[in-house]
């Protein structure tokens, strides 16, 4: 072999070395960052607000209330009541879960469209996690069924006698660490509770608010996420379609992944799905 044809196969080895290496690191069509698709609503000949479902097809014009204005919330649920009634007589067949499971395990009973509240925070569904033991009162025994000697920490058999956490974080806790775990996240599921009750609190511009087309996160089945979503046109999180809703039926602005008020929201539509097996991609 000459030298020329040597240094030939070898710059030919070199670019196809190279050129593996940039599809090797080439990253995935399928993890590209694409905005949201928004709404095309018909327009108003007079100008009227027009209010749409998260389908991108069903929506109605709100007489007396001007494009840029809002709805009281008994218009809103008047209007997403409609909406919804139009939406079912369109999809008779359509799998539509009115209740979701609660955490015991038991339906209850939930108006479609709940009664405005004088309360600033709104209406709320019931609690979707269970009350929780109260914390022992000071100089009270505490109970040691936490820590065991499978737990794998050290010296579990002395830790069963103290009331403080210490060691592994999971190895040796007592019963009054497992009631504050709990009382924070009742109290976190609880704050998704009153922003999906709440237009304001979900940055709505027109007064609708996820409970009214969801109520007590109905169908919302984020035990199947991810899944593929026809509105999107690709594989979605939960997360993906509480801002699909948020900005198109509720005309607000995303959140951000990492918002405290995007985790509230999905801690509480999961809670209201405890015990229901995970079946991601199903529809």
């Amino acid at each position: 072999m000459t030298l020329r044809t040597k240094l030939l196969t070898a710059l030919a080895a070199l670019t196809s070395i190279a050129g593996g290496a940039a599809l090797a690191t080439e990253p995935s069509p399928l993890l590209e960052k694409k905005p949201l698709p928004e709404h095309k609503l018909p327009a108003s000949k007079k100008g009227n607000l027009v209010v749409g479902l998260c389908d991108g097809e069903t929506a109605m014009e709100v007489k007396g209330v001007k494009e840029g204005g809002k709805m009281s919330r008994s218009q809103a649920l008047q209007v997403t009541g409609q909406l919804m009634e139009e939406w079912r007589r369109k999809n008779p067949n359509a799998n539509w879960d009115d209740v979701p499971a609660p955490a015991s395990g038991q339906l209850v009973a939930q108006a479609p469209t709940p009664p405005p509240s004088p309360n600033p925070q709104g209406p709320r569904s019931p609690p979707a996690v269970s009350p929780t033991p109260q914390k022992p009162a000071a100089g009270s025994s505490v109970g040691t069924a936490g820590p065991t000697s499978a737990s794998g920490a050290p010296q579990a058999g002395a830790q069963l006698k103290t009331n403080i956490q210490s060691g592994h974080t999971y190895g040796s806790f007592s019963e009054r660490d497992e009631a504050i775990w709990a009382e924070s996240t009742k109290a976190f599921v609880e704050e998704g509770n009153r922003v999906f009750h709440d237009a304001d609190a979900l940055g709505g511009t027109i007064a609708v608010s996820c409970d009214m087309c969801h109520p007590d996160a109905a169908n919302t089945h984020p035990e199947t996420y991810p899944k593929y979503q026809v509105q999107l046109g690709r594989v979605a999180m939960l997360r993906d379609m509480i801002n699909w809703c948020i900005q198109n039926p509720v005309r607000g602005k995303p959140l951000a992944d990492d918002d405290p008020k995007m985790k509230a929201l999905e801690a509480f539509i999961y809670a209201r799905r405890k015990g229901v097996p995970l079946e991601f991609g199903k529809h």
